[in-house]
């Protein structure tokens, strides 16, 4: 009888903790956040037409109905009204070094512990999002600092864009992407460097193991880099090719640094998914690039701030004099590109110049041959297909995150509107608010 009592007591004391837990689960269950936004107008990216007074419904950060003012509004929802706003998705920069500042030029960038970037990039993540870039690839750090602030942003332990990080670029010995600037007894450590096909596919293997989501590598030169040729070629099309085979078969696409000519054309014929930079591009490439479906992403706007501001910021002299050969003639090699149909993205080189003036490349573009929409285009949609993600990113559009900037006025008619974002979205959290 006694031991009878004990199993009804265990029971019963079961059936009560059971009870309790999912009482608590139930209570602690958080309703779905459902926010409602509307503007003037919204600028649809993939047509290139205004949809007047739209009524954006977002559930959980993604977005549920692209409707006009007037449509249903779901009980309890929170509004946001935007009046005199235009709004357009949030921006995609595919090419940023977060963790970067111009203004430690040289050796400059010395006098300070390794971890003072980590906290560099996290300022710069702010000002990337204020300024309307929700979503961003940075094609190289150290330490892995770009998966550490990923990781943060994530947390919400600080604010910042979305980032598909890279972590080390991948380089040959003495190439762009290796530390040159040093004599013989001073080494330090060069986890990217790699050479021939087995070593390089086993740094893409180390990459992605540590958090890389894309993996860039240096075909050529660069300006930045002290004692190498800015357009020589630095990997064979064997090197390439085992690199770009080996990203792919782990699901990584793959950014390939590349000036001159003759890397540019041997990186596309690898297979790369985008060429940075592209200034000496020739006739060849442009029709390759159509062949393979290749992107180019060109930073066409720091020119100036490097002619401008590099001596003062201790720019290296060598590195001056490569960038007043290759400006002009990369802004050419835009032009000529655009005109040959290749496909393009915004990708700006951001930490080249400071971080938050983004949207300064937008003018340049259309300086250069773009109209307004194509290089709003290159910044929305066009980056999301590059990226691999128009189910999440690019256009204010159902099921997509709602990354949503505004700005006062029509970017169409003067683009410089960009550079004075008003109000940002990440993922339905409002980061920025009108004034």
């Amino acid at each position: 009888m006694q031991k009878l009592r004990l199993i009804t007591w265990c029971l019963t004391a079961n059936i009560i903790l059971l009870t309790l837990h999912s009482g608590a689960k139930a209570a602690n269950k958080e309703e779905p956040i459902t926010v409602v936004v509307t503007a003037d107008k919204m600028l649809d990216v993939a047509k290139g037409t205004f949809l007047n007074h739209p009524q954006i419904t977002i559930r959980n950060g993604r977005i549920v109905a692209v409707e006009q003012v007037g449509a249903t509004i779901p009980a309890g929802a929170r509004k946001i009204e935007l009046p005199g706003i235009t709004i357009m998705p949030g921006f995609i920069d595919m090419h940023v070094h977060l963790t970067s500042d111009p203004h430690y030029g040289g050796y400059r960038g010395l006098e300070f512990t390794d971890n003072f970037w980590t906290a560099v990039g996290v300022a710069n993540a702010k000002k990337t999002l204020d300024a309307g870039f929700t979503t961003v690839r940075n094609v190289g750090s150290s330490n892995y600092d770009d998966v550490a602030i990923k990781q943060a942003i994530e947390e919400r332990q600080i604010p910042g864009p979305r980032i598909i990080p890279a972590t080390y670029a991948i380089g040959a010995t003495g190439g762009h992407c290796d530390t040159t600037e040093f004599p013989p007894s001073l080494t330090v450590p060069t986890p990217g460097v790699a050479n021939g096909p087995d070593e390089i596919r086993a740094t893409v293997r180390k990459l992605r193991k540590y958090g890389a989501e894309v993996i860039k590598f240096c075909a050529t030169g660069g300006v930045f880099s002290k004692t190498d040729s800015v357009s020589g070629q630095q990997y064979s099309l064997l090197e390439m090719k085992a690199l770009v085979d080996e990203s792919h078969m782990l699901g990584l696409k793959v950014a390939v640094h590349a000036h001159g000519a003759s890397g540019i054309k041997d990186a596309i014929r690898a297979g790369a998914d985008t060429i940075e930079h592209a200034s000496l591009a020739d006739d060849e490439a442009y029709t390759l690039a159509k062949q393979h479906g290749t992107w180019f992403s060109m930073d066409i706007y720091n020119d100036d701030y490097i002619l401008a501001e590099g001596e003062k910021n201790g720019t290296f002299p060598e590195s001056l004099e490569k960038e007043r050969m290759i400006g002009l003639k990369q802004r050419q090699s835009f032009k000529n590109a655009l005109k040959a149909g290749v496909k393009m993205v915004f990708g700006t080189d951001a930490g080249i110049y400071p971080h938050g003036d983004n949207a300064r490349q937008f003018k340049t573009m259309i300086d250069w041959g773009m109209t307004p929409i194509q290089a709003i285009q290159a910044a929305t949609v066009n980056a999301a297909n590059a990226l691999g993600r128009t189910a999440d990113v690019g256009e204010i559009e159902v099921g997509r995150y709602a990354d949503i900037i505004g700005v006062k006025g029509d970017p169409l008619n003067d683009v410089t509107l960009l550079q004075s974002i008003k109000f940002v979205m990440k993922s339905g959290e409002v980061i920025k608010e009108i004034k």
